[in-house]
């Protein structure tokens, strides 16, 4: 791996003992991606942001897809929140206020499915199911559908070939409103793991060809689900475990965790949200991730219109996000792994 000093010679762009972060335009990293590389995002919300941006709107949408462009992104997991109603922010984190009537959840997936979906008719954000379509060369990035929840199941296994015709390619399990497929970080356990519903989920989704997503989910969650599965699984936006008092502490994972999704061949999304000073501390904390699971199998999961006191806010910083890794030592191959090449790989090996 490259040093700091080496890299900043390769490039010949910058005089010795400059730093780059301290660059603060975009185009200052223009040199960055490579003409080849992929920047992918494994958890982000464009759906919520319809009504909070207004890119329901020409105008809107245009502004979007201009900050998604200038920061190179080729595509990602835009996801539809299943227990959104339920739901209410506060000051340290979400809060959950209720619960689903019987087949509430599906009618909510529903609503949430046909307003995504009428942004993507628009054309200018192309929806896409198939890995080949994610191209650097392309003028706009690719959405992938993404659920955040499993509460719209509703127990019903049967669901997942619906939300598969409906273009879904991946679902996270659990989000914040305890549900019936597992157990999740901010509440009190019921299955001790997974529940006999959410193996039967598991098995469905390696059956289908969808992203298993164990962000949220606890510790013994996620290895019953790494365990089950026949194909590689994400966690798509966490970060690892520092100080207990730390703002939504309870949302990181341990060594341990992170290393059971990498044992599947998996991906850990590094998550810029409040839990992070700020900017120079998530780029240190990409690297904690990569010493400890690998290269392979760190991508990034932004949250991005969703995120809790975000370090980074912006499309438009995936240039700058790019140049700081470089500038921690990595080489151009491994900066691309981490931005988008690890996440394309594990969709490779589960979509069909």
């Amino acid at each position: 791996m490259q040093t700091r000093k080496e890299f900043l010679k390769n490039i010949g762009a910058f005089v010795a003992g400059s730093s780059l972060l301290s660059l603060a335009g975009v185009e200052q990293f223009a040199f960055l991606p490579k003409k080849n590389s992929i920047y992918f995002d494994l958890h982000c919300h464009v759906g919520l942001a319809l009504s909070k941006i207004g890119i329901d709107t020409p105008a809107g949408l245009a502004k979007l897809l201009q900050e998604m462009q200038t920061g190179h992104l080729t595509g990602g997991f835009f996801a539809l929140v299943a227990d959104l109603p339920l739901l209410q922010p506060g000051p340290k984190g979400v809060n959950v206020t209720g619960k689903y009537a019987s087949d509430d959840g599906w009618k909510e997936y529903k609503r949430q499915l046909q307003l995504l979906k009428a942004l993507f008719n628009q054309g200018t954000l192309p929806f896409s199911t198939k890995v080949n379509d994610l191209n650097p060369h392309h003028a706009s990035p690719r959405a992938f559908l993404a659920v955040e929840g499993g509460d719209f199941l509703e127990g019903q296994v049967g669901r997942i070939e619906e939300t598969y015709q409906d273009g879904v390619r991946s679902i996270q399990l659990v989000h914040y409103a305890p549900n019936e497929v597992g157990d999740l970080q901010t509440s009190a356990n019921t299955f001790n793991g997974l529940s006999a519903f959410g193996k039967d989920i598991v098995k469905k989704m390696n059956e289908v060809g969808m992203v298993i997503d164990v962000a949220h989910a606890t510790y013994q969650t996620t290895k019953d689900a790494a365990s089950l599965t026949k194909s590689p699984i994400i966690l798509s936006h966490s970060i690892l475990e520092m100080d207990a008092d730390r703002p939504i502490a309870a949302r990181a994972i341990s060594k341990d965790h992170a290393k059971a999704v990498a044992d599947t061949g998996g991906v850990i999304g590094a998550w810029p949200s409040g839990f992070n000073k700020n900017f120079d501390e998530y780029v240190d904390n990409i690297q904690r991730l990569i010493d400890v699971v690998g290269i392979d199998h760190v991508g990034i999961g932004t949250d991005m219109q969703a995120n809790f006191k975000p370090v980074l806010t912006n499309y438009t910083e995936f240039p700058k996000l790019a140049a700081a890794l470089a500038a921690k030592g990595l080489t151009p191959t491994e900066v691309s792994k981490v931005m988008g090449g690890n996440a394309k790989n594990v969709l490779s090996k589960v979509l069909k």
